[in-house]
């Protein structure tokens, strides 16, 4: 009687494939975890800085002030951004209550937040370099909230009229300064002009570098 020959995989065969894909899939995993980390930080930078840029242009084109508040994350809560619009006061009573236009959420890894050990030099000379949403419109004053205010004119002023520029940062908490992740953001008050940063080696230095 002629044999039968049985293919397939045998149970050892098939133990000694699993093991192997699964060393690779973690090796993988490893290897492009600083770079999936650096994309959550590119991810909350560009989402900041489309925020900035396109509030301060509604507030433009609809001649009204508009605010974009800073909220950073806390009790596993994500950072947060909210634009709101202020309506125009009807007569000679008080202004209305502010109302929100969009929020935005940041990626769960990323806050506003200043590293241990980042430059003393920051950039556009704004702010301490140790306070991550650092707007004021008088030097040593920071302002109530965490907030940029947009007017008509493109500017960045508080309630007194005063122009307000500033800085906010963006970081993972988890890293270091040597990772050169981290990102920053300037508003400069008499014109509203807006500019990105990163952290970036010079000379093997630290140094913030306009992007």
């Amino acid at each position: 009687m002629a044999s039968r020959n049985h293919k397939g995989y045998s149970l050892l065969e098939m133990i000694i494939t699993c093991s192997i894909a699964l060393t690779m899939a973690g090796v993988t995993f490893v290897a492009f975890r600083p770079m999936l980390n650096q994309d959550h930080t590119n991810s909350a930078y560009d989402t900041t800085l489309m925020a900035l840029r396109n509030t301060r242009n509604l507030a433009i084109t609809q001649s009204h002030e508009y605010y974009v508040i800073f909220t950073p994350s806390a009790a596993g809560v994500p950072a947060t951004i909210l634009i709101q619009y202020q309506p125009p006061a009807v007569g000679a009573g008080a202004a209305p209550p502010l109302e929100n236009v969009i929020s935005y959420t940041l990626p769960t890894d990323v806050n506003f937040a200043v590293l241990a050990g980042s430059p003393a030099a920051t950039p556009d000379g704004f702010g301490t370099g140790i306070t991550a949403i650092d707007f004021e419109s008088t030097p040593g004053v920071p302002l109530a909230c965490n907030c940029v205010v947009f007017f008509p004119d493109g500017s960045s002023q508080d309630s007194l009229g005063n122009y307000n520029s500033g800085i906010v940062y963006l970081s993972r908490p988890g890293d270091t300064v040597a990772s050169y992740s981290s990102k920053a953001i300037t508003v400069w008050g008499a014109t509203g002009r807006i500019r990105g940063w990163r952290l970036t080696p010079v000379a093997g230095v630290a140094t913030w570098v306009q992007q």
